[in-house]
């Protein structure tokens, strides 16, 4: 009797972990979450600066193992850039120059302002997090774009129907 063949499953989409950081020059807060549940909470804030700030970050990303980072760069009300911004940008290029994880940048205008209203303790790691929300609701949803008549089944005879 031959071999009963099954058929071929789609590829699986392992879902992605990741740290995100609401940059400021005195204090960064940090989160973490995943794209398999779309949601954010927040770690710490760290408040160190240079190279101790690395330090700390390093040990968070040794600790988590993030498939990629997310750090909320602000702008104006209106859109224009400004010190911050091109700041916050930087600190994105070194956190990929120094431990080679992908990094997403998302605008975050008033996130501290959010978190703050919303009562935080950790307004700065609060800040993060719904940095990282606003980053993992822009991921393409797989379930959505799964079609079920794609899929094969075999019935209880082993044929396919």
């Amino acid at each position: 009797m031959p071999e009963r063949q099954l058929p071929a499953c789609p590829p699986a989409h392992r879902p992605q972990s990741f740290l995100s950081f609401d940059f400021g020059t005195r204090r960064v807060g940090v989160a973490c979450g995943n794209s398999l549940l779309r949601s954010a909470r927040a770690l710490k804030t760290v408040a160190a600066e240079g190279d101790a700030r690395f330090g700390a970050i390093g040990r968070l990303i040794e600790e988590w193992q993030p498939d990629a980072l997310v750090v909320g760069v602000p702008f104006h009300p209106d859109g224009a850039p400004h010190d911050n911004t091109q700041r916050a940008r930087r600190f994105a290029r070194q956190l990929q120059g120094r431990f080679r994880l992908p990094v997403h940048e998302v605008d975050e205008r008033y996130t501290t302002t959010e978190a703050l209203a919303a009562g935080a303790a950790d307004p700065d790691a609060a800040a993060a997090a719904l940095i990282l929300e606003q980053f993992l609701r822009s991921l393409p949803n797989r379930e959505q774009d799964h079609d079920p008549r794609q899929d094969e089944q075999d019935d209880d005879a082993g044929t396919r129907r």
